[in-house]
């Protein structure tokens, strides 16, 4: 579908840029062109930032489609004035040299494509690893992909230094927080997230400095472009299709960074052999000292990573296997061996010990993994840093549901009465599987009907890994694919109690929560039905978006803040629940049914509503949350 609609458009816009600076090449007054590549990925880069910071928030769909068309329709204006422009010999002899261009040896074409393969996987995979095993933030591809675009600028800029500067730092990036690569687990501190950002910049600054190094005589750019691109794609390819059906976990993200480590040039400074004076086999002794001092401070990080209270071990042990590292990098061979001891010291073991073990399944929507906690007879089910749900192994706890769907959540309270509340025979609806936790609150005579995108996840209740569904609502049906479109299928007021509870992190699924979505909702819905949508959230307060749409339906709304305390934080987790109801008779019934366990209202309704045509998240961002430690 892409292919035939918007791809042939983006393919043009993409292939202008190489097409300007081959025309700008053809004048032989104009001298080198690169310079204006790297004010095209400037260009990009605020395109990237405009867009979430300015077009988003205040232009709908519509108005963001008829402007792009518009600056579409000025490009292609901008193009044939160029053409125009073109006059002469320049116009009719496109090559630039008074030589006829050389082969490319295909030794130097394979090394392209490897140097602009690795960075675009690098950023895509940063991406995944970032959000995946580090923190949850919304927005946050946004960084990786500027970082992304940015290292053009600097490294087909004219003035070099800068390039130069930062490439000479790769080695000491890849050697420490390349180190972190296979950390799969939080650590409570925005130090791995920096250090990944920081790596990603300086890597793809270093590779394409080197690519600018290996450019060919401008007569043949656009072959190295078409080179360049293809490179892109691999790394794209690799990263995003490859890799989620071939590993379990971010299994590229530590490879990319080894493959990093043996594409950036090496350090003539650290080279020992060069220094004046200095005997070749007092320069192999040497090295063969450094490599044990390496060997000696990875074991040592080893044992120290496991310790609970390790202090600043862990970085000292660090910082001096990154600058035994730094004098090896003229022998490649011994350097990337070394950095993958590092990562397997920092984080690695573990992680490798959790794949052979099978805890984790992963699939195109995430990353899941199942720990068990003997020591708390319980079974948890992580995407990433995310709590998705979790079950007691006690078989006297086994059918209890526990952390966001405990009896005082909101939840809780209204899937615990919903016989009460819509009679025996109540039919009740959940968008968002998880671990099945709420499959115990149903009663003989109900039906109920999940709604799960992701098949990876109705495994886990198939094979009995968690055995809510199986134990509780064996005749539970549930549908996969997206909930909007399949409860767009089903019969108008058919459901009496529907819950949306279909997030997988703290990034946000929009449209769940548009305007329309609750047109959905509202359709198949009974007259008497009620709505609960889950919007716990660390970054993003949902409130005053729900309130607004429940303010333009003419809806009775009431929200349920539950925080555990005491005994019940070992089992229940804080969540907020908002309830949604035609009937105000209904949300009065609901109230009642726990009056010890009170709702209250919303914040003040939003400005404007979130519809399909229009929504942006950037204005009930809470800001204090996003310099806190994850």
């Amino acid at each position: 579908m892409l292919a035939l609609t918007i791809g042939p458009v983006f393919f043009l816009v993409s292939a202008q840029a190489p097409l300007m600076q081959r025309w700008y090449a053809s004048d032989p007054q104009a001298g080198q062109p690169w310079a204006l590549y790297a004010a095209s990925n400037l260009g990009s880069f605020a395109g990237l930032l405009a867009y979430p910071l300015l077009a988003e928030p205040y232009l709908s769909l519509r108005q963001q489609s008829i402007g792009w068309s518009l600056g579409y329709a000025v490009l292609i204006g901008l193009v044939g004035l160029a053409a125009a422009a073109r006059s002469g010999p320049a116009a009719s002899d496109p090559p630039v040299d008074a030589q006829p261009a050389q082969p490319v040896a295909k030794g130097r074409v394979l090394l392209w494509l490897a140097l602009a393969a690795v960075p675009s996987g690098l950023m895509l995979s940063t991406t995944t690893h970032l959000t995946t095993d580090l923190v949850a933030m919304p927005l946050l591809w946004v960084i990786p992909l500027g970082l992304y675009l940015l290292s053009f600028t600097v490294a087909f800029a004219d003035w070099r230094l800068p390039a130069r500067v930062i490439s000479a730092l790769a080695w000491l990036g890849v050697l420490t927080a390349g180190g972190l690569a296979m950390v799969s687990q939080g650590t409570g501190t925005l130090v791995p997230v920096i250090a990944s950002m920081a790596l990603l910049f300086l890597v793809c600054v270093a590779l394409h400095s080197r690519l600018y190094d290996l450019r060919p005589e401008a007569g043949q750019l656009t072959y190295f472009y078409l080179v360049m691109s293809a490179g892109g794609v691999l790394g794209g390819l690799f990263t995003a299709l490859i890799a989620p059906l071939v590993f379990d976990w971010v299994w590229e993200h530590p490879l990319l960074v080894l493959a990093s480590a043996l594409l950036l040039a090496p350090l003539a400074i650290a080279d020992l052999r060069r220094l004046k004076g200095v005997d070749p086999d007092l320069a192999k002794l040497a090295t063969l000292g450094l490599l044990a001092a390496a060997a000696l401070m990875v074991w040592r990080l080893t044992v120290v990573n496991e310790l609970a209270d390790s202090g600043w071990w862990p970085q000292i042990l660090a910082g001096g296997i990154a600058l035994v590292g730094l004098a090896l990098t003229p022998w490649r061979w011994l350097v990337v061996p070394l950095l993958l001891a590092t990562m397997l010291a920092q984080g690695g073991i573990q992680t490798i010990k959790d794949s052979t073990a099978g805890l984790r399944t992963r699939s195109y929507f995430g990353i899941y993994t199942v720990r068990d906690y003997p020591e708390r007879k319980m079974r948890n089910l992580a995407h990433g840093t995310t709590l998705h749900g979790q079950q007691s192994t006690d078989p006297v706890l086994r059918r209890m549901p526990l952390t966001y769907y405990g009896p005082g959540s909101g939840a809780g309270i209204a899937f615990a009465n919903a016989s009460r509340l819509f009679g025996p025979a109540a039919r009740v609806g959940v968008v968002g599987l998880g671990t099945g936790s709420l499959a115990c609150y149903r009663q003989n005579g109900q039906d109920w009907t999940f709604f799960e995108i992701d098949p990876a996840v109705l495994g886990y209740s198939r094979n009995r890994t968690f055995t809510y569904i199986s134990d509780c609502a064996p005749t539970s049906r549930v549908v996969l694919g997206d909930a909007r479109l399949e409860l767009a299928k089903v019969r108008p007021a058919s459901i009496d109690l529907l819950a949306i509870d279909a997030f997988s992190s703290d990034a946000i699924p929009i449209h769940l929560l548009t305007d329309e979505a609750f047109g959905v909702y509202e359709r198949a819905l009974a007259p008497r039905g009620v709505l609960l949508v889950h919007i716990s959230n660390r970054f993003i307060d949902l409130e005053p978006v729900l309130s607004a749409i429940a303010r333009k339906r003419g809806l009775t709304v009431r929200l349920r803040d539950d925080i555990p305390g005491g005994a019940d934080e070992t089992l229940f987790t804080a969540s907020t629940w908002v309830a949604i109801t035609r009937d105000p008779a209904q949300m009065k019934a609901l109230e009642a049914t726990a009056p010890a366990l009170p709702w209250q209202d919303l914040k003040p309704p939003a400005e404007r509503i979130w519809s399909d045509d229009h929504a942006s998240i950037l204005p009930y961002f809470r800001w204090n949350n996003f310099l806190r430690t994850p």
